[in-house]
């Protein structure tokens, strides 16, 4: 079927956005392509669409588990089948999935990359006709990246199974080692870059050095109007900011990884539906939101990267109308940026010593515990064996960067049944067990599609429709499960810790010197980058942001707050360089008097001069000596 009218009946657009058609028609065409696009700007459509062209099923590889189960619900409304495996599902429900991959008519196969990297499922994958290998957030494979996960690193192997189908790497950033390191890594046949422009020229990027964060941000919201997200960098931070805007009139929510699903679906409907006019929220919000009318995003505290600003800063404006992206600052967040840093790099014996504890804690014998999900409070754990919590979290996340294990926030996983008996072992069992008989029909008849597959079911429905408390309806949903009637998975939204890896002895653990030494330079790195940009009163926000990820040859935006200080001198960019090229190197050298250093300065009038004097002086570039002349400040 011809792509635009898969497109209009599937997602009901007449149209592709910039570069999506490029894309798909690249992978249509059987080659490997690596797509840059921006946060926003339709990356799922990219192997969704190409999936429904062709026959067979396309295998989609992401990380995040909480975006794999939007978008598999997603596909679902509009009546493409699809499925997602993941660590933490029941072995039954992964192999349903398989089942239904392998012998029915599912277009997509959402999986991550641990699960990939299994020998079940690739014994599995011989047996699928697969159509297209889609990469999501492939930044994540390359060390240089700021989101380095070691199993995307094996996803290249699966290539030696389906040597002949088409790899789509999809990122929102990456910069230009990290677009070399991910075609090497994924072995791309040819380099292929398709590249749309990470220009937002409705996004007005605004840094403000304030003491005042709180008065400042309370003014913002007083001169722009409409939604609103807040980043804050500590769950508590979000609460107690949410109730300070609340306090002033300014309708505010919170939102963290913390939260149960009930609570973080309520909030997010209430913002999207725009009764909540600001979330204030963890970087846990954001991910699969669309809202395309946000007006402002501000960072009340530092971001953890440019990468990770620009996906945040990005949220606003999707409708392609004016909105501003601010970060608020003091001198104590860049001192706090650079003891986080230092905290982010354990030394290897503490790292050992984390691992040890996580051994007992999971109460795991050696050798055992690979590939099985155990519910986890890093908090708990490091109140029982006396680590401070953010030594123990940096030493986990380090293990999960050298491939031991793989730590994650909570995400809700909800009830989900699946019904194993049919036809006349199922009427027999009724017959036999009357008591279960009338719960039984129940749920045959609330639900559809239990005998195919996991029916994510509502417990508290479930028990209003009963006459029964949740309490009771979980305990004859047990009761269902033991008899082998039905499989069921209870609902838990825990954080959760797999261990890809069986547990070690740990004098045993590798840790890679130079791993570790060239992780802390590259992060180091981020931070000197991320500080440049917040400091730098010279170089235009967006035309910063764009060189960091390879675009050069911009123009400057005009309306960041550089950009605004410099327009104040009413001068093209012509002519303020023109006049900063003759000025700069005379006032590096010596000392002048205004009108001495006017008296330099050719092909411009006296005014215009002036004002480039005026916006220097302003911005802190140059400074009046004792005797009363301009200096350049070193």
């Amino acid at each position: 079927m011809e792509i635009n009218k898969i497109l209009l009946q599937y997602w009901g657009y007449s149209s592709f956005r910039p570069m999506q058609e490029e894309i798909i028609q690249s992978v249509l065409q059987g080659n490997d392509t690596l797509a840059l696009m921006p946060t926003g700007g339709g990356k799922s459509i990219c192997y969704q669409v190409p999936a429904m062209v062709n026959d067979g099923v396309c295998i989609v590889v992401s990380p995040l588990i909480a975006l794999m189960k939007d978008q598999v619900d997603s596909l679902k409304r509009k009546h493409i089948k699809a499925f997602a495996i993941y660590s933490g599902m029941h072995f039954n429900e992964i192999e349903l999935a398989l089942n239904n991959v392998m012998y029915g008519d599912a277009k997509l196969l959402y999986v991550s990359p641990e699960r990939l990297a299994t020998p079940h499922f690739r014994e599995v994958l011989q047996h699928i006709n697969v159509n297209l290998i889609a990469i999501d957030e492939a930044h994540c494979i390359s060390q240089w990246g700021y989101d380095f996960r070691p199993p995307y690193l094996k996803i290249a192997e699966i290539r030696a199974i389906l040597p002949d189908v088409p790899v789509l790497a999809v990122t929102a950033s990456a910069t230009p080692d990290v677009v070399d390191d991910i075609q090497e890594k994924l072995g791309f046949k040819e380099k292929n870059i398709i590249r749309q422009s990470f220009e937002r020229d409705n996004l007005a990027y605004v840094v403000l050095h304030e003491e005042n964060k709180n008065g400042r941000v309370i003014n913002m919201f007083k001169k722009v109007q409409g939604s609103a997200i807040v980043y804050a960098g500590t769950r508590r931070r979000t609460y107690e900011f949410a109730r300070l805007l609340n306090k002033n009139g300014i309708s505010a929510d919170y939102y963290h990884a913390g939260l149960d699903n009930k609570d973080r679906e309520v909030k997010q409907r209430k913002w999207m539906s725009g009764e909540c006019r600001v979330m204030v929220a963890t970087n846990a919000f954001g991910m699969g939101i669309d809202k395309p009318d946000v007006r402002l995003v501000v960072h009340i505290d530092l971001p953890g990267s440019i990468e990770a600003y620009f996906q945040e800063a990005g949220r606003g404006g999707r409708d392609q109308k004016k909105a501003w992206a601010a970060i608020l600052y003091q001198d104590a967040d860049l001192l706090d940026a650079d003891k986080q840093f230092e905290n982010s790099f354990p030394m290897a014996d503490v790292i050992r010593n984390v691992y040890q504890a996580l051994g007992n804690y999971l109460k795991l014998a050696l050798g055992s515990g690979k590939n099985t999900s155990y519910d986890f409070d890093v908090a708990d754990f490091a109140r029982q064996y006396n680590f401070e919590t953010v030594v123990a979290y940096n030493a986990l996340k380090f293990l999960e960067k050298e491939g031991y294990l793989i730590l994650s926030e909570g995400i809700h996983f909800p009830a989900k049944v699946h019904v194993k008996l049919q036809g006349e072992d199922l009427y027999r069992f009724r017959v036999e067990h009357p008591k279960l008989d009338g719960f039984v029909k129940l749920i045959l008849r609330m639900y559809t599609g239990l005998f195919s597959q996991y029916v994510k079911i509502n417990l508290k429905e479930l028990a209003n429709k009963s006459n029964l408390t949740v309490d009771k309806t979980t305990n004859l949903l047990q009761q269902l499960n033991q008899y082998e009637v039905v499989t069921f998975i209870p609902p838990k939204s825990k954080p959760q810790i797999i261990l890809t890896i069986e547990r070690l002895d740990a004098k045993n653990l590798y840790i890679s010197k130079e791993n570790y030494t060239t992780r802390k330079k590259t992060a180091l790195n981020r931070l000197d980058t991320l500080k440049d940009y917040l400091t730098t009163k010279r170089i235009c926000r967006s035309l910063f942001l764009l060189s960091y990820f390879g675009e050069t040859g911009k123009r400057r935006c005009g309306q960041c707050d550089v950009c605004i200080e410099r327009n104040k001198a009413r001068l093209s960019k012509l002519e303020f360089d023109s006049i900063l090229n003759q000025i700069k190197p005379l006032l590096k050298q010596s000392s002048y008097s205004p009108d001495a250093l006017l008296a330099q300065v050719k092909n411009t009038s006296s005014e215009k001069t002036r004002r480039v004097l005026e916006w220097l002086l302003d911005n802190d570039k140059i400074y009046y000596t004792s005797e009363k002349k301009l200096l350049w400040k070193i």
